[in-house]
């Protein structure tokens, strides 16, 4: 059996007066792929940012409790180390406008020594494409800007660029939620492939039960800042404990 990719022990997050996270309590196994369910406003995407350090960039948060990514403290290792660690994809698609399809995949692997020579480079940059299933459709136009791609296809480069680092660990804020279902299904089987693979361990926010259902091996709902649910995907989809989570995957809240 997998250890846990990452540990979260009574994490509370508040910005201001507000009280967004309270009392999370959380195992994510290593090499698989969970969802983060719940409503709009429960504190999924603060969440992501914990276990990244992004919330740090938030003026006025208070974080307390303990989070480890691979049994080490979040709060005890370098942010950059963190962060490299654990590359992350957000809602919008968010290229360098001023940069080529080709370097916005390197821009990373440039700046932490991911690739040691222009042809270590080189190849890191078409596995990425290659992993985000993007490799074909811009080979001949690598130093074409990211705004000729549709919606779909900036996405696609947004998560070969967060894999051009190597992450041990994938975090997606509702990847799909903003493009066509076509790159939806293709963002889908790059994830299922990385899984199966890379080993790599994914860990996404999605507003879609049926897309949970159709990626993870493990489910969370969260609601009001609180887990009300976790457990594999399959018994979360077919007999559900909490009604909250029956109501959500009927689409009532």
């Amino acid at each position: 059996m997998n250890g846990p990719a990452i540990e979260i022990r009574d994490l509370r997050v508040s910005i201001g007066e507000k009280e967004i996270l309270k009392g999370i309590n959380l195992t994510i196994p290593e090499g698989t792929i969970s969802a983060l369910m719940g409503p709009s406003g429960s504190g999924k995407t603060t969440l992501l940012r914990v276990v990244n350090r992004l919330i740090d960039l938030i003026d006025g948060v208070k974080v307390s409790g303990i989070v480890k990514v691979f049994g080490k403290s979040i709060m005890d290792m370098d942010v950059y180390e963190v962060r490299r660690m654990s590359g992350m994809v957000f809602q919008i698609p968010n290229p360098f406008p001023h940069m080529s399809i080709y370097d916005n995949v390197a821009i990373g692997a440039r700046v932490n020594g991911v690739a040691k020579s222009k042809r270590e480079l080189d190849e890191l940059v078409k596995w990425a494409l290659e992993r985000a299933m993007l490799w074909d459709e811009v080979k001949s136009r690598l130093r074409d800007p990211p705004w000729r791609l549709s919606g779909g296809q900036q996405q696609r480069l947004c998560l070969a660029r967060a894999l051009a680092l190597k992450p041990k660990l994938l975090l997606l804020d509702e990847p799909t939620a903003n493009i066509d279902p076509v790159n939806t299904l293709k963002i889908e089987e790059a994830l299922r492939n990385l899984r199966k693979e890379e080993g790599m361990t994914i860990f996404m926010v999605t507003h879609m039960p049926q897309q949970a259902i159709r990626l993870a091996d493990y489910t969370v709902m969260i609601y009001d800042g609180r887990v009300v649910e976790e457990g594999p995907t399959e018994e979360i989809a077919i007999s559900p404990r909490h009604e909250l989570t029956r109501k959500f995957l009927r689409g009532e809240v």
